[in-house]
């Protein structure tokens, strides 16, 4: 193992990393999965309490999505989508559509690929539609969309933000509906709706120059898994409408069940014009995303001119073997009944995190679908990276976000092992060096 930590460090440039913390914080040296089980090289065991950076549903080496992979490997590995097609593509485009309500959808390779899309897609409809002075986004403050120029415009977290501010272009954020910073006595779904009203004013007075207002529906993953009423996403739903201006839903990060429904845009029984998904489509297994959207912004770009057309691409798009893999995964959510299933293990997990709740460290203990997070009052500026370190002696693998500790768990994780994680929350919080 200390070979492979050496190598990684003169070789590897760790992502969301300072690489000098590595020679006192070095990496786990990750050797195999099993089930919600990460295994080191030295054979130690560490639940992966947090899906692998949240992408990880059915568990490490799923028998049954190995077996599709394997079975696409010996028919094609990839072909450009670009004048070509295939079966994994197009049964997945049928099936996303159909779980979705929307439609033709367009392929990238991870989450921040996704926002790309949707935001291109977005100024180019309107510029189709003869209106090109439409071409500004709106987004919620301490919303994150990925780092890539686009996709980072819209987010607003400087920690990831301030350094590349003369690369990015002028957005609006408006004021994000996050429960907690409801005023004593308001209700979430309250301050939920005066937060929308914020968004009214902006709309009222900037719809023209509007094309789309981008939101991570019920949670905003990276701002600390804030978590907000539905109310917000139906009142966003009709203020767009009103105003003709886009709504982009970023399920990235929430999507295939991992807020109680397939798709967390359920839970306000709104459809959004585009829905951009990752992370949990391949069950962690292979780099994909999907943007979707409607007809009517399909219908845009159909025509004789190849500058109408969207004219965007990636070298993997719609890549075999990632479309097979996000196939299985489909298979394992209708066949299992996997959302059903994961309402009653919420509730059994919930009760077993009751201790932590309780706990007089712990603020805003909250909870949505397979999602479960809190804050540490007391929390020091390195709190996260000693919670991380102490979890880790414990064989629990989890990340704090700042203050904020979350588990999103694989969904093949047990009660007994949601004890262990319980435990090793508990011994964190009790331990005065943390």
């Amino acid at each position: 193992m200390d070979d492979l930590l050496s190598r990684t460090r003169a070789a590897v440039w760790h992502p969301c990393t300072q690489m000098k913390q590595l020679e006192a914080v070095p990496p786990l040296a990750i050797a195999r999965g099993e089930g919600p089980w990460l295994i080191d090289t030295d054979g130690r065991r560490y639940l992966d309490a947090i899906s692998s950076w949240w992408v990880n549903l059915f568990g490490h080496c799923n028998t049954r999505i190995n077996a599709a992979i394997i079975d696409q490997l010996g028919r094609i590995e990839h072909v450009m989508l670009a004048g070509a097609t295939h079966a994994p593509v197009v049964e997945l485009s049928e099936r996303l559509a159909k779980l979705t309500g929307l439609g033709h959808a367009f392929y990238g390779s991870d989450g921040a690929s996704a926002t790309e899309i949707a935001l291109k897609m977005s100024a180019h409809y309107w510029r189709n539609s003869g209106q090109p002075e439409k071409n500004g986004f709106i987004s919620l403050k301490n919303g994150y969309h990925g780092e890539t120029v686009g996709a980072l415009s819209v987010t607003d977290i400087p920690l990831f933000k301030s350094t590349y501010e003369p690369l990015l272009r002028h957005t609006v954020q408006v004021p994000a509906p996050d429960a907690r910073l409801a005023e004593a006595g308001e209700t979430a779904e309250a301050f939920a709706l005066r937060c929308a009203a914020a968004l009214e004013a902006h709309l009222a007075e900037h719809a023209a120059e509007t094309a789309a207002f981008i939101v991570e529906p019920l949670v905003q993953a990276a701002a600390g898994m804030a978590i907000y009423h539905p109310a917000y996403l139906k009142r966003a739903r009709e203020l767009c409408t009103q105003y003709k201006v886009h709504l982009i839903a970023d399920e990235i990060a929430v999507g295939f069940g991992r807020t109680g429904t397939m798709f967390a845009c359920e839970q306000a029984a709104i459809r959004p014009d585009f829905i951009c998904l990752s992370k949990g489509i391949t069950g962690g297994y292979l780099p994909l995303s999907a943007v979707l959207t409607t007809d009517d912004v399909y219908a845009a770009f159909y025509g004789d001119a190849t500058a109408r057309g969207f004219l965007h691409s990636h070298s993997y798009t719609g890549n075999p073997l990632a479309c097979r893999a996000a196939l299985a995964v489909l298979d394992i959510f209708e066949d299992d009944q996997v959302i059903a299933a994961n309402r009653v293990k919420a509730t059994e997990f919930t009760h077993i995190l009751s201790e932590v709740a309780a706990h007089n460290r712990v603020r805003h203990f909250r909870h949505l679908g397979m999602i479960w997070a809190f804050d540490v009052a007391d929390a020091t500026p390195d709190f996260s990276t000693r919670f991380h370190q102490v979890a880790l002696v414990l064989r629990v693998f989890i990340r704090p976000i700042g203050n904020t500790v979350y588990v999103m768990p694989p969904y093949v994780t047990s009660a007994d092992e949601m004890r262990g994680v319980a435990d090793a929350a508990l011994a964190c919080l009790d331990n005065p060096a943390i």
